[in-house]
């Protein structure tokens, strides 16, 4: 069972290689197990049931099976869509001693180093003449953005990467509109794109590695893990009366979730508020039902690295293999207080796998969630948790087969509390 999770993330991430994807992939499991997409213009139905919508690269999906009361809470997993990347410009064709190269920028705090010499492909959204949106997925090794020969080095060493020169990619032995290329490859006409979202991935698929494949290496773990890990959640929770499930994902988390989708947005409080209207609720049974919702903030945690342990808290060391972790900082970087604490605590005592506790140390800066943006945009109780993993922000990151497991386990057990 847990090899079988660990692959099936795998196949998860190499579905996923934009938000748009992972919405896709995620609204795909939903659709088989019985949920109904609904359209956020239409009026939403007052029976109970299993619904989700869909704005962009992010997702909402919940269920009111269980509800029987206006005023009943929710019991939200949160995460993210998106990650780390190299995205192409609007203007992006060049040409350089004879060569074909694409102008792209890094999108959120992308650890550029790790994207040279890899065989990249592109994916995204085009929106098309007449208001369709495409989405892209071209698998193919057509992108690469070469390391500098140590011997042009100064001193032979590496070189400090300039955002704005040194990650352009090189995709044609000859100049060419790459534009025209990628319309060819999705079976559109390059003239009916007005716009697009377009970034590289890496190619190589995900793969368990280790000794007996004890480990995940795979591109997006962060935040794709909680993104997968999230829906199981979902799927396998026997519903709680009196409590409404809930799955939020969210775009545009690593550029600050400040958009029409992102964390900070109306997303989540406005299609709760509407799941109380549609339940025949006031106002007030809006207020007493936020009232009465926790949500776990779903994202990844750093494990302690082997070459790198004196970076860590020297009390809080994260294991690889070790179960769902604990985030807090203090100056709320994580939205983590004693009550989110116990909560999530009691979860992972109920799904009967281990709990570990990361603080960040105090010396250097600590990075955030969505968790207190989505906690100061709703009011809800907010615990912010993770999975453990090694290289995070990479083009490609590292995890323990194990962990997919336990993770899921312990989200399902926050979806569906024994006890309130």
């Amino acid at each position: 069972m847990v090899l079988a999770d660990a692959a099936d993330l795998c196949t998860f991430v190499d579905q996923s290689p934009t938000p748009f994807h992972v919405c896709a992939t995620v609204a795909a499991r939903l659709d088989a197990a019985g949920y109904v997409r609904l359209n956020e213009r239409d009026e939403w139905p007052g029976e109970q049931g299993r619904y989700y919508v869909v704005r962009g690269g992010s997702l909402v999906a919940w269920s009111t099976e269980s509800s029987s009361s206006p005023q009943d809470g929710f019991r939200i997993v949160g995460g993210h869509t998106d990650s780390p990347n190299l995205r192409l410009k609007q203007h992006h064709d060049l040409t350089s001693d004879g060569l074909g190269v694409v102008a792209m920028e890094p999108y959120g705090g992308a650890w550029l180093n790790s994207w040279l010499d890899r065989d990249l492909g592109i994916a995204g959204r085009l929106a098309l003449r007449g208001g369709e949106h495409r989405l892209v997925h071209i698998d193919e090794p057509v992108l690469r953005v070469p390391q500098l020969a140590i011997h042009l080095s100064a001193e032979r060493k590496g070189v400090e990467l300039d955002p704005q020169r040194h990650v352009n990619a090189i995709w044609s032995t000859s100049p060419g509109s790459f534009m025209d290329w990628v319309a060819d490859r999705a079976g559109v006409a390059a003239g009916d794109i007005l716009g697009f979202e377009l970034m590289a991935h890496d190619t190589a698929p995900s793969r368990l590695t280790g000794a007996s494949s004890g480990l995940v290496s795979a591109p997006r773990l962060d935040n794709q893990v909680t993104c997968f890990a999230g829906v199981q959640a979902l799927l396998s929770a026997t519903p709680v009366a009196g409590m409404r499930p809930v799955l939020a994902l969210f775009d545009h988390e690593e550029v600050g979730s400040t958009s029409e989708r992102g964390a900070q947005s109306d997303l989540l409080a406005t299609v709760l508020e509407r799941i109380v209207i549609a339940a025949g609720g006031s106002r007030d049974d809006q207020h007493r039902a936020i009232a009465a919702s926790v949500c776990a903030s779903g994202d990844m945690a750093h494990a302690t690295h082997p070459s790198y342990a004196d970076r860590h808290e020297p009390l809080h060391r994260i294991a690889v293999g070790g179960g769902p972790v604990l985030k807090v900082n203090v100056n709320l970087r994580y939205a983590t207080d004693s009550s989110g604490a116990a909560l999530f605590a009691r979860a992972c005592e109920q799904a009967d796998v281990p709990l570990q506790r990361y603080e960040h140390r105090a010396d250097l800066p600590c990075g955030s969630t969505i968790g207190p943006l989505s906690a100061a945009r709703t009011g809800i109780l907010t615990v912010d948790v993770g999975a453990p993993q090694l290289a995070m922000h990479s083009a490609r990151e590292m995890m323990g087969a194990d962990d997919v497991d336990l993770y899921a386990r312990a989200l399902a057990a926050f979806l569906a509390p024994a006890s309130l």
